[in-house]
């Protein structure tokens, strides 16, 4: 669903930017919340960390269909492996423990993406 919110959306940088920081605010504002309500780590039912790992895996990119599907395969691909440090970010405590890994894992997309942009010019 962020997928296509974030390619139908005719986000500016800016705008995208701005939107991302609320939605981290208010994940890791209601992350903790969930998590002290239902009494586990990181419940499968908050999906907010999703939406706010896959807007920055997409930040600085254009988006179109190849970025975009590829930085969403990338990012839950590191969403699903947590290299170092996304693991170790897991036992933060509260919103921010569930929040970090999935921005982790974005960042590290973005960071391909653009890589693979500026190397070889895919995705167009």
């Amino acid at each position: 669903m962020t997928l296509v919110a974030l390619w139908l959306i005719p986000f500016t940088s800016r705008g995208l930017l701005f939107t991302l920081v609320i939605v981290i605010a208010v994940g890791i504002w209601a992350g903790g919340r969930v998590e002290r309500i239902l009494g586990r780590k990181d419940p499968g039912v908050i999906v907010i960390d999703e939406v706010a790992g896959m807007m920055l895996s997409v930040l600085f990119l254009p988006r179109t269909l190849p970025v975009l599907i590829t930085a969403f395969l990338l990012f839950r691909l590191f969403d699903i492996w947590k290299p170092f440090p996304a693991r170790e970010s897991q036992d933060l405590s509260g919103g921010l423990g569930v929040m970090v890994d999935d921005l982790i894992a974005g960042g590290y997309a973005l960071i391909l993406v653009m890589g693979a942009r500026a190397l070889f010019a895919v995705p167009a």
